[in-house]
Formats: C-alpha cells, structure tokens, sequence
C-alpha cells in the first residue's frame, strides 16, 4: 500500500471517530468516568508528543537544543508565564543553545 492510501484510511478512521463522538448521547458524554479517561488521554497524548518532538530525530534519540528549550518552557509555566512567552523563552532557548555549539 502506498503513503497515500494509509493516509486516506487514517482519515476516514478520524472522521468516523467524530462522527461517532457527536451520535453518542449526551448522558454518557456526562459520565464522571468518561470525562476523567478523556482529561488523561488528553494529558498522556500531549506529553508523548512533546517527548517524541524533544527527544527523537530521525531514526534515533538525541539531547540537543531541545531539551534545554523545553526545561526553559518548564520553568516558564512553573513561574506562571503567559503562553507567548512560555513560546518565546523556549525559542530563545533554543536559538542560543544552536549558537553556542558551533
């Protein structure tokens, strides 16, 4: 199967999950059960992405500029920072860090 077909089959899976999410009745979509599973999914699938995005290239692990943008970030949201700037610091971060190496 090429790239594209499982592309297109990744989309339609996507669609008929929201499909089904909107033909559910309200009353299961209120249950404290399935709203807690919902928050942690929610929760667990940002932070694989952060760590996918932080720690893999390619084909293996890496500790670059990276990671030191993202424990700037963390420290950001510890202090409270607004959101552009937790971007910003996390930016800069990064920028410096690729500076310095070379």
């Amino acid at each position: 199967m090429s790239t594209w077909t499982w592309i297109l089959i990744a989309c339609g899976i996507a669609y008929v999950t929201k499909l089904v999410g909107y033909l559910l009745p309200h009353a299961w979509l209120e249950q404290p059960r399935v709203q807690r599973t919902a928050a942690g999914m929610t929760v667990g699938l940002l932070a694989s992405l952060v760590a996918v995005n932080t720690f893999v290239t390619v084909t293996s692990l890496t500790f670059d500029a990276r990671l030191a943008a993202l424990v700037a970030a963390t420290i950001a949201l510890l202090l409270r920072a607004p959101f552009l700037v937790v971007v910003i610091v996390g930016a800069a971060t990064t920028a410096g860090a690729r500076a310095l190496a070379f």
